[in-house]
């Protein structure tokens, strides 16, 4: 697929999960209750024990059913693993463009973090696909609002803190999706399954 084809895939469900385990264990069973539950789209943080096996395994065992990413992407390096590894995308909290270079080279769409308007202009010059807002609990919704008035044309992905019941209002407030942690995960299989289904139906509802 094209860049922009894997970007809309990985944002259609206007929410993806960050996976930060202490184990390569952890991660693949977080993975597998989310993928299970009906969610198409998570990245694996670079942070996670492991995390390019973890990447390997489920691109290999999803296909094309989810869009498997990669997070916290600090430099070229690390970027040209994950995507060997067969990442789909390449999330960071920082904005490097021999990141972005990687990814494009390669056709694989990356989402830099950005902190400002200044930082999402540099960013967007530089091709970004979208743009982290990294931790989403420094801002607020109204601020993704403030910004998209001046610059519609950003892409904003919040991410770190945000709760299922807050998620509805990041979009609402012109995010394009946002990326939960904890919030989504955290419970047996039943109780994640009920929870993302509720929020999958509540985020439909955001016009």
């Amino acid at each position: 697929m094209y860049r922009w084809e894997i970007t809309r895939a990985a944002l259609a469900q206007r929410v993806f999960a960050t996976i930060r385990s202490a184990s390569y264990d952890q991660a693949a069973a977080t993975a597998d209750t989310l993928l299970s539950a009906g969610l198409t789209t998570l990245e694996i943080s670079l942070t996670t024990p492991f995390a390019l096996e973890a990447i390997s395994t489920l691109v290999r065992e999803v296909g094309d059913d989810a869009v498997i990413g990669a997070g916290t992407v600090l430099d070229e390096v690390s970027a040209r693993m994950a995507i060997e590894a067969g990442a789909r995308f390449l999330l960071s909290p920082n904005l490097d463009e021999k990141v972005l270079r990687a990814g494009h080279r390669y056709g694989i769409p990356v989402f830099p973090g950005v902190a400002s308007p200044t930082e999402a202009v540099r960013a967007m010059e530089m091709g970004a696909d979208a743009l982290t807002l990294y931790p989403a609990t420094a801002y607020t919704p109204d601020w993704v609002a403030d910004v998209r008035a001046i610059i519609p044309q950003a892409a904003l992905l919040p991410i770190g803190g945000i709760t299922v019941a807050a998620a509805p209002h990041w979009v609402a407030a012109g995010a394009v999706a946002v990326g939960m942690g904890s919030a989504l995960t955290n419970g047996d299989r039943e109780t994640v399954a009920h929870r993302l289904t509720e929020l999958l139906e509540r985020l439909a509802d955001v016009r």
